[in-house]
């Protein structure tokens, strides 16, 4: 998403990002609220009045690389949750959750589980979104879930553990309507169930299609699936 240049102005820019998303402060203001402020309203001076970013190149989901670097309404909540530094209180809470519930679209026909086959490519899969110089082909290949990389799923290969290890999770859990519903639920916009959590929203932001989502499903609900072998 940088565009390659020895800008300065550009590195302030970057550095205010990562700031402003890790909730940290300028040392030695004594005013964290202050401090934030500024580094937001830094951020958002060069990174959009700068040039510093490939702000107009097209993107895989067919929007814009301006519209990926503005926050929509869940994001400023979370951040604002990260930065506080306290947690998320009740009200905020409800309101993510509420926001995250209308995103939600079930199939027509009713949640159903795909191919587990095709569910561990894509459970397996990094490919994904990258845009600027270096962008990511989805007419050669399907974007993945990269569920691997937050979570330990079927023992024949080793995932992550910053999320819940979700080996033997259809074993555990079967195939019932409410698992089903929470499954896709979870995929599709996880802070339904836990708001201003880490895990993407890969329905509500046109990651995964209904299809993918199914297919992720299957792989972890499937009796046949390897994660429940």
């Amino acid at each position: 998403m940088f565009k390659k240049t020895t800008n300065t102005p550009v590195i302030a820019a970057a550095t205010a990002l990562l700031l402003v998303t890790a909730g940290c402060t300028a040392t030695g203001t004594g005013k964290s609220g202050s401090a934030n402020a500024e580094a937001e309203a830094l951020a958002e001076q060069l990174v959009f009045a700068a040039d510093g970013f490939y702000q107009d190149q097209p993107t895989q989901e067919g929007t814009t690389g301006r519209v990926r670097l503005t926050q929509d309404e869940t994001q400023k909540i979370c951040s604002a949750v990260a930065r506080n530094g306290n947690g998320i209180d009740t009200q905020t809470a409800e309101k993510v959750r509420s926001l995250a519930l209308a995103s939600i679209k079930y199939p027509e026909g009713g949640i159903k589980l795909g191919d587990w086959k095709k569910g561990r490519e894509l459970a397996w899969s990094g490919f994904g979104f990258r845009t600027a110089h270096n962008p990511d082909k989805h007419e050669t290949r399907e974007p993945g879930a990269t569920c691997y990389n937050c979570h330990q799923l079927a023992t024949d290969r080793t995932g992550g553990s910053i999320g819940p290890s979700l080996t033997g999770f259809g074993k555990q859990r079967g195939t019932g309507e409410e698992v089903l519903k929470y499954a896709y639920d979870m995929i599709y916009n996880p802070h339904a169930s836990f708001p201003c959590t880490n895990m993407p929203r890969f329905g509500a932001n046109g990651i995964l299609t209904e299809q993918q989502i199914a297919d992720v499903m299957a792989y972890l609900l499937d009796p046949e699936s390897l994660v429940n072998k």
